[in-house]
């Protein structure tokens, strides 16, 4: 089992879990995080520290936001590991509770 990050993530990108992560499972996109499904040993550790709620466990990720599950394990594979905590996006605060922003995910 894994957990996943889901688009309340796009162009927020707060860190706070990657602190927690005791694996370094996160990667880092320019407006995203992902999560290594092959790294996430499903500790639920990150789950209560994104400020926007965007990380669920793999079986409880909402429909629509399914296609985030495949979305992680692909971006994984491409971006690095992010082990420190870095500030969020500039404008974090206005896209957090904004919805369908996929179009803006930045690869």
């Amino acid at each position: 089992m894994t957990h996943v990050v889901t688009e309340s993530c796009i162009k927020c990108k707060y860190c706070d879990c990657v602190l927690v992560c005791p694996v370094d499972c996160f990667r880092e996109g320019a407006n995203f995080l992902a999560i290594d499904p092959d790294e996430c040993i499903d500790c639920t550790l990150c789950v209560p520290e994104c400020p926007v709620e965007a990380i669920f466990a793999e079986e409880d990720v909402p429909a629509d936001q399914m296609p985030f599950i495949a979305l992680n394990a692909e971006l994984a594979k491409a971006w690095p590991v992010i082990i420190e905590k870095k500030g969020p996006l500039p404008d974090a605060e206005d896209w957090g509770q904004v919805k369908s922003k996929l179009h803006l995910l930045e690869r």
